[in-house]
């Protein structure tokens, strides 16, 4: 039995860690065939690790639309009760109205293509990371695959990483993918308490907790950290959106400045609040002091934390960020908030500070104190590292995936093949 891992877009810039978690279980012996919905756009492909990922991924859109209508006619000729009991499923699980049904539909379209390749494959099993669009087709495409074999039924699993899903239930259907999916990985317990408040108790033991890692051994420095002197550089890393919080980031640097410390901002990554951000930070008087550097690639970002003296995620609604890991293993003492599965990766003055999320007067005081305190900025740095060495290493987390793969899933024939060595892709 061979495993089918979906996303909506793979490789993705801001998902790096799916990629990581890929190449770690098949080091252990799993064969993986990757899926995506939409093909990843040649822009986004920034290392060439992402560029072999791509190449090596089954694109659903664009679909060729020969293939498509065929597969599809010749499922409703051959097959009727299974196809349009699919169909009909599908829409039954449509929000009010027409545009919630077309979604459906087309949901529905990518399901069987997915079924097609997956079934050409040899594959009954897809693990989805993220419960949004591509946990919709995965949900169809599995429930299709039963349909056509009752006796040997598809199954689908998926990863919980939250918050977006916890803010609209309805939208996403989590209490149905919830009740479809053989098994949930939950990246904390955070985000496990939520689906528990969706499902009765004899559904938690299939709710698991496996903690996403990093590759330690990458982000590891190769000269001491930055001296905190009353100054330095501040490093975010991550999209530019609204609930990502670099207005109160900005907000906090100019009031720094105000009270005479020399400090800098490096903001990495992109996202339609861009303009906006870039106007404020004009406006507050700040504007020499902040760089905007754009999306940046796996290969830069080791040089980005190496200059970094902080590393500042002020977020309003998170998972549990592998920015932080990355910059905690780096050595990079990091601020972030008071929310979700931040706590259970950063302990409060051991691995970082916790701020109140729209708090800029709080992170303020935070960052005042790691820029003129050593001795906090050393413990802390410190500390961060040895609490992802603990439980955030990458092949650790990939070792638990892959025992509650097999006891899931079973070792089935194929299921597990020969290990290769630790240093493959």
């Amino acid at each position: 039995m061979k495993l089918a891992f979906l996303c909506s877009e793979y490789p993705a810039i801001s998902h790096t860690f799916v990629l990581r978690e890929i190449a770690a279980l098949r080091r252990l012996g799993l064969e993986i065939a990757t899926f995506s919905l939409r093909r990843t756009p040649e822009e986004k492909l920034l290392s060439e690790r992402d560029r072999e990922a791509a190449a090596t991924t089954f694109a659903i859109l664009p679909p060729r639309w020969g293939r498509l209508l065929a597969t599809h006619l010749w499922l409703a000729l051959r097959a009727p009760h299974a196809y349009f009991g699919t169909l009909a499923h599908a829409l039954s699980l449509a929000p009010p109205g027409l545009r919630g049904r077309l979604w459906q539909l087309f949901y529905f379209a990518e399901a069987v293509v997915l079924w097609r390749e997956c079934k050409r494959q040899g594959i009954r099993h897809v693990h989805v990371h993220l419960a949004n669009a591509a946990a919709d087709v995965a949900m169809l495409a599995a429930h299709l695959g039963t349909e056509l074999d009752r006796e040997r039924p598809w199954s689908w699993s998926f990863t919980m990483h939250g918050p977006t899903e916890f803010l609209d239930l309805r939208h996403y259907r989590l209490a149905e993918k919830l009740d479809s999916a053989s098994f949930v990985v939950c990246i904390s317990d955070f985000a496990r308490s939520q689906l528990m408040a969706l499902c009765e108790p004899d559904r938690w033991p299939s709710l698991r907790v496996v903690h996403v890692g990093i590759p330690v051994e990458q982000f590891t420095r190769s000269s001491p950290p930055p001296f905190p002197d009353g100054g330095g550089r501040i490093l975010y890393i991550g999209r530019l959106v609204p609930e990502k919080g670099q207005t109160v980031l900005l907000e906090a640097v100019a009031a720094l400045v105000r009270e005479g410390l020399d400090v800098e901002l490096t903001l990495a990554g992109d996202g339609a609040l861009r303009p906006q951000l870039e106007r404020l930070a004009a406006d507050l008087g700040i504007g020499d002091r902040v760089e905007f550097l754009g999306a940046v690639g796996q290969e830069d970002l080791r040089e980005l934390y190496e200059t970094a003296t902080v590393f500042c995620l002020p977020s309003f609604g998170e998972g549990v960020p592998v920015v932080l890991m990355e910059a905690m293993a780096m050595e990079v003492p990091v601020i972030s908030t008071r929310i979700a599965g931040i706590p259970e990766l950063i302990e409060d003055e051991r691995g970082g500070l916790l701020s109140s999320p729209g708090r800029a007067d709080q992170l303020t005081a935070d960052l005042r104190d790691l820029l003129t305190d050593p001795e906090l900025h050393r413990r802390l740095a410190h500390g961060g590292r040895e609490k992802v060495l603990e439980e955030f290493d990458a092949e650790h987390s990939a070792d638990q995936l892959r025992d509650l793969l097999v006891e899931m899933l079973g070792e089935a024939p194929g299921l597990l093949q020969p290990a290769v060595s630790k240093t493959g892709a």
